[in-house]
């Protein structure tokens, strides 16, 4: 009986001691380690190379007109002759609606015209012989404006008359029709047109509203009209893209840019700025600057409201003397680096030129060849009983590109951020 109760206090002892092992090592692993900063450096020679700074937003396409076709006059619909995908032409008849009420309007107002064209004639051919002569002028003049009445109803009768005909407000392709045959259509509508930033109205082919189509009004490129039928050139697309306030200095019309599509993200395509708005766009305290692009060699296939991610070249040095960004710090209108001179870290101020991503061109103060010092923090701690690391931040990253840092931990971390190059 003795021996069995040594035994068990013994067993029980090493049960103690391996849990108490294994909580302080779940703690050890647990416990944030207090960081050591130790500054991790590396140089870096002075190179000739392309520096690029560039401009970032999203985009969508849009066409660069859009018109949307509306009967300026009421009355049933009475034939459709253009379906969803027909390409037209400004001015093409698109549908009609019962025009057998505005003839006969019309042809009142010609027979009201002929009379008051007749009565004149007679005052003027047989003014009577019992007024005087101011009578007869009176009475002519009356008369006369009675004739310019009748033809005045006669222009507004014709007119009426070519409204029940809807032509197209410009050319493109037929996107949506919003009516039926047999549907009465109200008056008070319009074909609303945009080419860019201008508004453009397509009856007949003319610039004015006589054949159906209404007045002009300017819509935003791309924008969704609402017209009993809609109008889209497909064969001119653009790309409507909003440049942030801190940037819109930089923009310019002309500048290259490169327009990736969502879509395929592997075929981007070259477009040119063509416009900026003046004005902004103010949404949840965003500033924000309206711009377009012209796509230079559109592929087919390309959809109106398709997204897109934009980039704008603003400024481009090639062949120049460059250092990473990351050497460069800036306070005010002053840059200094840090170079290596006979072993020892000296600042230096140089002047700057094009301010790429990730790097610098410098238009003074250093040679090609020069070393510059690239510095940053990285705190690491030493963890676990095998002598393993917690992951530091990562170090500097490489020249010329991105790539991690040297000092991440090994596998007993992650390095958190390669810094770019």
């Amino acid at each position: 009986m003795k021996r069995l109760r040594t035994r068990t206090w013994v067993v029980n002892g090493v049960l103690v001691v391996l849990l108490g092992g294994a909580a302080f090592g779940i703690y050890q692993a647990f416990t944030p380690a207090s960081p050591t900063a130790s500054a991790q450096t590396r140089t870096t020679p002075v190179r000739r190379a392309n520096v690029t700074e560039t401009v970032s937003a999203a985009g969508t396409i849009a066409s660069a007109y859009t018109g949307a076709a509306n009967f300026t006059t009421s009355g049933k619909v009475t034939a459709i002759d253009v379906k969803v995908g027909d390409v037209v032409s400004a001015g093409q008849k698109l549908a009609t609606i019962d025009s057998t009420q505005a003839s006969k309007q019309l042809q009142v107002a010609k027979d009201n015209l002929a009379v008051a064209d007749d009565n004149l004639t007679q005052a003027q051919d047989n003014p009577p012989a019992n007024q005087t002569a101011t009578q007869v002028q009176s009475n002519l003049t009356s008369l006369q404006a009675k004739v310019d009445q009748a033809r005045l109803d006669v222009d507004n009768a014709q007119s009426t008359v070519d409204a029940t005909v809807l032509t197209a407000p410009g050319a493109g392709t037929v996107t949506a029709i919003n009516g039926t045959v047999g549907q009465q259509t109200g008056s008070g509508g319009s074909g609303n047109g945009s080419s860019g930033a201008s508004s453009s109205s397509g009856n007949g082919g003319s610039g004015q509203s006589s054949s159906g189509s209404g007045n002009s009004g300017a819509n935003s490129a791309g924008s969704n009209s609402s017209g009993f039928i809609d109008i889209t050139d497909m064969s001119n697309l653009v790309v409507n893209t909003s440049v942030a306030e801190i940037d819109v200095s930089k923009v310019k019309t002309g500048q290259k840019a490169t327009v990736t599509l969502n879509a395929t993200p592997d075929q981007p395509l070259p477009a040119t700025v063509s416009s900026i708005d003046l004005t902004p766009t103010t949404s949840s305290n965003v500033v924000t600057y309206g711009a377009k692009l012209a796509l230079t060699n559109a592929p087919s296939g390309l959809r109106p409201g398709q997204s897109a991610s934009v980039v704008i070249t603003v400024a481009e040095s090639d062949n120049v003397l460059s250092v990473p960004a990351a050497a460069v710090k800036t306070s005010g209108t002053t840059n200094v680096v840090t170079v290596e001179q006979n072993g020892q870290a000296v600042p230096r101020q140089v002047q700057i030129g094009v301010r790429g991503e990730s790097t610098v061109e410098i238009k003074s103060g250093l040679q090609e060849g020069d070393s510059v010092v690239l510095t940053a923090a990285s705190p690491t701690t030493s963890s676990g009983t095998n002598g393993q690391q917690r992951g530091g931040t990562g170090g500097l990253g490489g020249f010329g590109g991105q790539q991690g840092g040297f000092g991440g931990g090994r596998q007993g971390g992650v390095g958190t951020g390669g810094g770019r190059g």
